[in-house]
């Protein structure tokens, strides 16, 4: 099964030997397979042709992204990864030439980088996260006056006996 206008069976090319699949499959699987690859400029995502790249780039830009776009943003990662699956899935049970294995390989590492870039953006609301940090000290701290005063036992004030 072909995805959607991506690719036809019927292109007269041999279908991809089992070797092959597991090839394909290792690379896209393959820990440093987006280190030097380039986001798509365009993909087709559940029917809807995207400019990915544009996309990416204009939310990079920002050092932070608004709480509506975070949700635009969320879905957008949605998609990429269910398009990521049935492309995989494509590759690992599909009737496709190499030359087509080949090509959704690369759409793979592709989705992979984006989704890279997408995954690490900055926090989307700053006074969240140090009001966060904020609690996150106090906890450590009052842990660390606890133990410097022998309370770490636990909360009902037994203390460490000390033998003479």
């Amino acid at each position: 099964m072909a995805p959607r206008g991506f690719f036809t069976v019927e292109t007269g090319l041999a279908t991809v030997q089992e070797y092959e699949r597991k090839q394909l499959l290792e690379r896209i699987g393959r820990e440093g397979a987006t280190v030097g690859a380039t986001i798509p400029e365009h993909i087709e995502i559940q029917g809807e042709d995207v400019d990915l790249r544009e996309f990416v780039f204009e939310i990079k830009r920002r050092d932070t992204v608004p709480a509506g776009e975070r949700e635009r943003v969320d879905q957008a990662k949605k998609n990429l990864r269910r398009e990521r699956r049935e492309r995989e899935d494509l590759i690992e049970d599909g009737e496709i030439s190499r030359e087509e294995g080949e090509a959704l390989a690369e759409a793979i590492i592709g989705i992979d980088r984006a989704l890279n870039a997408l995954e690490n953006l900055g926090p989307t609301n700053l006074e969240a996260e140090i009001e966060a940090q904020e609690t996150a000290d106090k906890k450590r701290w009052m842990s660390f006056l606890k133990k410097a005063l022998g309370q770490d036992q636990d909360s009902q004030g037994s203390h460490r006996s000390r033998s003479p």
